[in-house]
C-alpha cells in the first residue's frame, strides 16, 4: 500500500519545502517511487506542466527531487494573491476563477474533493506521497473545512512530522505551542518533530531536546544544521542575497507588489559575474547595465506601482544612458502602449496607458496560456536554442512584434527595438537554459562570462539537502513507522 508521510511546519518558511524535497531525493535515491504532493498552495511562483498546467513552484522542484516530470495532481489547488483579499484560484491546475477570501472559504468543500481526488490518483501510481502542509496547522481561524494541514492528514489518516526553525528563536514555544492548539487526534497522528537550521554545538542543545521530548511525549526525530549558500527555487518570498564579486554586469530588477514568477531571476543572482539587485518601494533604481522588469499577477495595478515609485521616470533616463530594458511577461506588456482588461481578469474592468516604449496593445482574455516552450532565439547577429515556459492571460499585437525576440514552435515570440535597447518576451525561465542566457548576457553588455551550470547547481543542492537528512534525521525511523 502506498505510505503517506506530511511535513507540516509552525510558521511559514520553517522549511517545509527544502524538507520535503530533501526527503523526496533521500527516497528516490533508495530505488523507491515516490512523489510530492501540497494539497493547497498560496504563491506568485508557479510552473508549467507538460501538459499544460500550473502548479506551485515548490512542487515542480520537489518533482525533479524524485525524478519525475511536473503534474497539476502534485499540487490541486494554487491559489495565486491579485489583492490583498483575493486571489485567482486554479484547480488541478487551471484557472477556475478570482474569489475573495470569504468565497473561496465558502468553496472549501469542493475543493477538498479536487484534493482527495488527487491524492487517490498518486497513491495508484507510487509507493511513497510526502505531503508539504501550508503555514502553520494551528491557524484557530483557518480550521474549520482546513484542506492545507491537519484537515488533510485527517482525511487520509497518514502521520506527520512538524519542523520548526530554530535559527528565528522560540523554537521550543514553537513547536509545543502548535502540538498543544491541535485536537487530540491529530496531536495523535504528531509522529515527531524536526528542528531546522541549527547552528553551534548540539551538545548545548541536547537539554533543551529531552525536555521537548518528556513535556510533549514526541521524539525529535533530527536537528538539521543551517546550510550555507543552499539555493533551492523558492515557493514565494523573494531571496534578495547576492553573491558580490567583480561584476560584468550589474542588473536591478524592481519588485512590485504582485510580482510572478521572480525565480526567473535565480539563474543572475547566483551567476559569479553578476551584480543583481533587486530594488525595493522607496529606493531609486541603481545605476546599472540591465534594468528587467518582471512578470506580474496584476500587470496594470503593478505598472501604476512602478510610476507612483518614480521608477518609469528613472527607466526612461537608464535608456538615455544607454542602459538595456528586459520585459519579461507582464513586464513585457507594460513596455507597450495599453494594457485593456475588459472582463476584469487582474483586476477592475479598464484600460491603462503603457510606457509606450514598444508599438503594441495586450488585451487581457479569459483563457490563460499555459505551455512549455522550446525554439530558438537570435541577437546581435548570434543565435541560440531556447527553452522556458509561458503563464499569461495577455494577447499582445501591433507593428513592433514583427520584429521578434524569438522562433518557438515556428510562432514569434516577443520584440526587439529598432535601436537594440529594449527586449520583451513571454517566455518565463529565459536565464535558466546556458545558451540563451549567455546570449542575452551579452546583448546586454557582458562579454567577459565564466561557465555557470544552473542546472548542475539544483541537482548539487539537491542531493546536498538529501545527505543532509540521510545523516540528521531518524530516517530508518520514518521509512519503518
Amino acid at each position: 500500500m502506498t505510505k503517506t508521510l506530511m511535513v507540516q511546519g509552525t510558521t511559514s518558511d520553517a522549511g517545509k519545502s527544502v524538507l520535503v524535497a530533501a526527503l523526496c531525493r533521500a527516497l528516490q535515491r533508495r530505488g523507491l517511487n515516490v512523489a510530492p504532493f501540497k494539497p493547497q498552495n498560496m504563491a506568485l511562483n508557479s510552473a508549467v506542466t507538460p501538459d499544460g498546467r500550473e502548479i506551485g513552484r515548490a512542487q515542480a522542484v520537489q518533482a525533479r527531487a524524485c525524478g519525475l516530470p511536473p503534474h497539476s495532481d502534485m499540487n490541486p489547488v494554487l491559489l495565486k494573491p491579485n489583492s490583498d483579499t483575493g486571489a485567482q484560484v486554479i484547480i488541478h491546475g487551471l484557472a477556475l476563477s478570482n474569489m475573495e477570501a470569504q468565497d473561496y472559504h465558502a468553496y472549501k468543500a469542493t475543493a477538498r474533493r479536487a484534493v482527495l481526488d488527487s491524492h487517490r490518483r498518486l497513491s495508484q501510481q507510487y509507493d511513497w506521497i510526502v505531503v508539504e502542509g501550508a503555514g502553520s496547522p494551528a491557524e484557530i481561524n483557518l480550521r474549520a473545512n482546513d484542506i492545507a494541514n491537519m484537515g488533510f492528514a485527517e482525511a487520509v489518516d497518514c502521520p506527520v512530522i512538524i519542523v520548526a526553525d530554530i535559527d528565528r528563536g522560540g523554537v521550543f514555544a514553537h513547536l509545543v505551542g502548535t502540538l498543544e492548539l491541535l485536537s487530540a487526534s491529530e496531536q495523535a497522528r504528531v509522529a515527531g518533530f524536526v528542528i531546522n537550521r541549527f547552528r553551534g554545538d548540539i551538545a548545548l542543545l541536547q537539554s533543551g531536546l529531552d525536555w521537548l521530548e518528556a513535556r510533549t511525549g514526541k521524539p525529535v526525530l533530527g536537528v538539521l544544521p543551517y546550510l550555507h549558500d543552499l539555493h533551492l527555487e523558492a515557493e514565494d518570498a523573494i531571496d534578495a542575497s547576492q553573491q558580490l564579486t567583480d561584476a560584468a554586469l550589474r542588473v536591478a530588477v524592481p519588485v512590485l507588489p504582485r510580482t510572478s514568477n521572480h525565480t526567473d531571476f535565480d539563474a543572475l543572482r547566483l551567476h559569479p559575474n553578476i551584480d543583481l539587485q533587486f530594488v525595493r518601494k522607496g529606493q531609486p533604481l541603481p545605476a546599472c547595465d540591465l534594468l528587467i522588469l518582471p512578470g506580474s499577477k496584476s500587470v496594470r495595478g503593478d505598472l501604476q506601482q512602478l510610476r507612483n515609485n518614480g521608477w518609469a521616470e528613472q527607466l526612461l533616463r537608464h535608456l538615455r544612458y544607454g542602459g538595456k530594458v528586459l520585459g519579461i511577461c507582464g513586464g513585457f506588456q507594460m513596455l507597450g502602449s495599453a494594457i485593456h482588461d475588459p472582463l476584469g481578469i487582474e483586476g477592475p474592468a479598464g484600460s491603462s496607458d503603457g510606457l509606450g516604449l514598444l508599438d503594441f496593445d495586450t488585451t487581457l482574455a479569459a483563457d490563460k496560456t499555459l505551455r512549455q516552450v522550446t525554439g530558438h532565439c537570435t541577437l546581435n547577429g548570434q543565435r541560440s536554442s531556447i527553452r522556458g515556459y509561458e503563464i499569461h492571460a495577455g494577447v499582445s499585437r501591433g507593428a513592433a512584434l514583427s520584429q521578434a525576440f524569438a522562433d518557438i514552435d515556428g510562432r514569434p515570440d516577443g520584440a526587439v527595438s529598432a535601436d537594440n535597447q529594449l527586449l520583451g518576451s513571454y517566455i518565463h525561465g529565459l536565464f535558466d537554459d546556458d545558451a540563451a542566457r549567455r546570449l542575452l548576457l551579452d546583448w546586454a553588455g557582458a562579454r567577459q562570462q565564466q561557465d555557470f551550470d544552473y542546472d548542475a547547481l539544483i541537482e548539487a543542492n539537491l542531493n546536498r539537502v538529501a545527505d543532509c537528512v540521510e545523516q540528521h534525521l531518524d530516517l530508518e525511523r520514518l521509512l519503518r513507522d
